[in-house]
């Protein structure tokens, strides 16, 4: 019988241990506090923040939203991240993606503090990542990997296929899973014969962002599948609405798989539950720093 990995009961046991972290570190005086940036008043990004802001007031950590109209010149919103990066209240710094056009996204990310950078963008964090020293692991690569762990399977050995892995967090769950000891097959959406390599998965991960692209015939029997692949799609049922699908085709790939992620409620709100316990991580290393320990 298949088994659906839940990823909203997996993401409450982690808010669960991060409610003590972040208790332990108010006992000491110190409030763990994010800061997001958003630029515009795109509404999909406003309504991501809202949810950020609600999780992680949850977990008792509060979220300061600095908004800058869409015009803003890279100058001044470098400057302004600056300031955030100065600010010894502040423990984690999220820059909310796409900027405009006119704003170099590469820049920004290289003017977050590194040990503010929760969301891993900084280069310097990168690089610690790829050299397996990190400070922060990405959150959905971070977030796949505690769902497997957390459901009890093991890593270490498995035949492994990424599809999506050209892309960043495709690219960057293939780097966090062969550190686990997994043998990892990379693939992109315009591998030849895509089937015969996921066909041998006993994980497939994939992260592509293309609706039901992972049929029944793509999987073998037994495997896990984790889906990180989010679109919105009409719903056929219901004319002019819309609904959140995978890049896995749930209904039919879920009676041939030993286990399984949803879409909605699969990897998405345990990768929020990472970004929560990056924010804690940075508050309990920025104490050290501002202390003047290391």
């Amino acid at each position: 019988m298949v088994r659906i990995l839940d990823g909203r009961k997996i993401a409450e046991d982690i808010r669960n241990e991060l409610r003590q972290r972040v208790g332990m570190l108010k006992a000491k005086g110190i409030i763990p506090k994010l800061a997001t940036i958003l630029v515009g008043e795109d509404p999909a990004s406003l309504s991501y923040i809202r949810m950020i802001q609600d999780t992680f007031n949850a977990v008792g950590i509060p979220v300061e939203l600095f908004k800058f109209p869409e015009s803003i010149t890279q100058e001044k919103l470098r400057e302004e991240i600056m300031k955030i990066n100065e600010d010894k209240e502040i423990h984690g710094i999220l820059v909310q993606m796409p900027l405009p056009k006119h704003i170099n996204a590469a820049e920004i990310s290289q003017i977050v503090d590194p040990r503010k950078d929760i969301d891993c963008v900084n280069p310097v964090n990168m690089g610690l990542f790829l050299l397996g020293n990190p400070r922060f692991v990405p959150c959905t690569p971070s977030a796949v990997y505690e769902i497997l762990r957390r459901s009890g399977i093991e890593v270490e050995g498995k035949e492994v296929v990424v599809v999506g892995a050209a892309g960043r967090v495709g690219r960057l769950i293939t780097l966090l899973l062969i550190r686990y000891g997994a043998t990892v097959t990379a693939c992109d959406i315009a591998t030849r014969d895509l089937r015969r390599h996921t066909k041998e998965a006993e994980i497939l991960v994939t992260a592509v962002g293309k609706p039901r692209l992972i049929t029944a015939d793509m999987v073998c029997e037994g495997a896990v599948v984790i889906d990180v692949g989010v679109s919105r799609i009409e719903d056929p049922e219901r004319p002019g609405k819309f609904k959140i699908v995978g890049d896995v085709d749930f209904d039919h790939v879920k009676d041939k798989v030993a286990a399984i992620t949803p879409v909605p409620g699969g990897v998405g709100p345990v990768t929020t539950a990472m970004l929560i316990s990056n924010t804690v991580r940075a508050a309990e290393i920025l104490v050290t720093c501002f202390r003047g320990n290391v």
